[in-house]
């Protein structure tokens, strides 16, 4: 058989200092297309099934092959493609500071001034001035997520989203070369989706994701078989995934600061403090984790809050924020295609107390208006001191107010067959999903929403 073309041309590019490999303009090929003198000898009855992009068997390896990979900064990268001019420039995604905004995600420039995510924007701002604050999209970030997680999942291993913009791929069997199939993977997020990818490959999940914030922005960080423990050893132990910040403090306190130091320990001598988790701490300190790459879950609910820069008593103002708020929902509903069935409220109060309320859906929708009108009758019910709220004075300020929906399903539900004005309305809010996606979300706004700005 001829050689694979990536075997042919050799390995592009050259090694940076993560060890891993850039890659030059070329004709993408298939990472498991290998000829046959490149495999082992084959053990009959151990083939496994192909992956779909394979053209040859795959025979059963002793080590996991799994890759974790986090897409750089994100909300940051979405807008730069929205607003090139954004590109190399100090910004966040994020509230603004007059209304105790926070940053969502923070551009690499941004950073390089001390700004973080979950900061507040206005001491983000401090620490750079002239920083830019964009308001970002929800719909927007979400659809680019569905197209990344679209791409990984044509390799047929199981796949497990943990966040919008991080997922594990389980790649056992599906490739003999770990690093190349990462650099393809990159490759293509970069080329079919204008996004930049980190990717970590390890043995396993805990490995995998600590390799990919090593190998930050941009880059590919394999960790061998075996030497997953001196991989760990020299980062603070603050940054072993599953430590907080609280038990990374107690471990400093007794001399441990080091994954190295949490190694060394012994078990037993840790469990007067951590109790039963004193022995797992420190098997994953050492690298060792064996648990699965689940398959992905379904999205099961969506919501969005606001918390006012003042505590607000103005019906108006909190019917017009509820209406927003149920648009935002409404809007991420439809980028991942679901209907809702049940509609919650959530209210903050000024001195901190808070409650929530939801109620069913006879119908189940994916319509701001339908969601909004749940939420306004949830809201005066709650606002106006009835239930669980009634020791709240009538009125009293609010400093939160939130709108959320679950019982997520899929497909258009039958009841809204034989409906033409539901059906229209449908229609209309998806036209408008796709004015917004191209000339941002400001281009259409509703007439009750002007007074807020949005």
């Amino acid at each position: 058989m001829a050689p694979h073309p990536r075997d042919a041309a050799g390995r592009a590019g050259d090694a940076d200092e993560g060890g891993c490999r850039s890659r030059r303009a070329q004709p993408r090929p298939h990472h498991c297309r290998v000829g046959r003198d490149q495999l082992p000898a084959e053990q009959p009855g151990r083939k496994l099934p192909r992956s779909p992009r394979c053209t040859t068997p795959q025979l059963l390896i002793a080590e996991r092959i799994i890759l974790h990979l986090d897409l750089d900064a994100f909300f940051c990268a979405v807008e730069e493609l929205r607003n090139p001019s954004l590109r190399g420039k100090p910004f966040v995604v994020g509230g603004r500071p007059d209304q105790r905004g926070v940053v969502s995600s923070a551009s690499y420039p941004a950073r390089r001034f001390g700004v973080r995510s979950a900061m507040p924007t206005s001491q983000a701002m401090r620490l750079c001035p002239g920083l830019i604050v964009v308001s970002g999209s929800r719909a927007h970030y979400a659809e680019y997520s569905r197209r990344v997680m679209g791409l990984l999942r044509e390799y047929g291993g199981a796949l497990q989203q943990i966040s919008i913009d991080e997922a594990f791929l389980d790649a056992t069997g599906l490739t003999q070369d770990p690093r190349a199939l990462a650099l393809e993977i990159q490759s293509r997020i970069r080329d079919e989706a204008g996004l930049p990818a980190s990717i970590g490959v390890a043995t396993s999940k805990l490995v995998a994701k600590m390799a990919s914030g090593r190998a930050k922005p941009s880059g590919v960080l394999v960790v061998a078989p075996g030497q997953e423990a001196e991989f760990l050893a020299p980062m603070p132990v603050g940054e072993l995934w599953g430590i907080g910040p609280a038990t990374a403090a107690r471990l400093e306190q007794i001399g441990i600061a080091t994954i190295g130091d949490l190694q060394r320990a012994a078990p037993q001598s840790l469990r007067s403090i951590f109790r039963d988790h004193a022995a797992s701490m420190v098997a994953r300190a050492r690298g060792l984790d064996s648990s699965p790459v689940h398959a992905e879950r379904e999205v099961k609910s969506i919501s969005e809050e606001r918390t006012f820069a003042r505590d607000v008593r103005d019906p108006e103002a909190l019917r017009q924020m509820l209406l927003a708020l149920s648009d935002e929902v409404a809007a991420r509903l439809r980028a991942h295609h679901r209907f809702a069935h049940t509609v919650h409220l959530k209210l903050r109060w000024y001195d901190f107390y808070t409650v929530t309320r939801q109620t069913t859906l006879l119908v189940p929708t994916q319509l701001g208006e339908e969601i909004f009108a749940a939420a306004e009758s949830l809201w005066w019910q709650a606002w106006l001191g009835r239930g669980e709220s009634r020791n709240r004075q009538r009125g009293d300020p609010i400093r939160l107010i939130g709108v959320g929906v679950s019982g997520l399903s899929e497909g258009l539900p039958i009841t809204l067959f034989g409906d033409p004005q539901r059906e229209a309305r449908l229609a209309l809010a998806h036209a408008l999903d796709e004015l917004r996606a191209q000339y941002g979300k400001h281009i259409v706004r509703r007439a009750g929403l002007l007074r807020l700005g949005r």
